[in-house]
């Protein structure tokens, strides 16, 4: 494995993790939301990842093996939350609204996992850059 693997491992894991963080602050930024109807609610997102196990399963943007890419990101299956508040500008004719199915608490975790992991990642690339800066030092010597 060359040092340029590690760099593009690294930066594919870098990239899942930023889809991963943008799909939590979009749940976070929509928990709160309400809707005239069940099918309008927000319902929550996830990242699903795939690891890159061979060439096969590589392409442009993913081009190393050892690697993960977002394989598709799916809607929360928890069910709509409806609530009677027949003073709610958006209530149906019955009175009910529709929150979103996200979980505050949920999403701050998982937004901390995913952070916590773009951390490693982001030291995984910085130890290899000095690794390769050390091996430089030598050779010059």
């Amino acid at each position: 494995m060359s040092i340029d693997n590690i760099f593009g491992i690294g930066g594919t894991a870098l990239n899942a993790q930023l889809v991963r963080m943008n799909t939590t602050a979009s749940n976070l930024a929509n928990a709160g939301t309400t809707a005239p109807s069940e099918k309008e609610a927000y319902r929550g997102k996830h990242t699903i990842f795939k690891a890159l196990m061979n060439e096969e399963m590589t392409h442009a943007g993913a081009q190393y093996v050892g690697g993960v890419k977002v394989d598709k990101i799916v809607d929360d299956q928890k069910p709509i939350p409806k609530i009677y508040d027949p003073t709610n500008p958006v209530a149906d004719k019955e009175g009910f609204v529709y929150q979103s199915n996200v979980n505050e608490v949920t999403e701050m975790v998982d937004m901390m996992a995913a952070s916590r992991s773009y951390q490693n990642n982001v030291e995984v690339i910085n130890t290899a850059r000095e690794l390769m800066m050390r091996t430089l030092e030598v050779i010059k010597s």
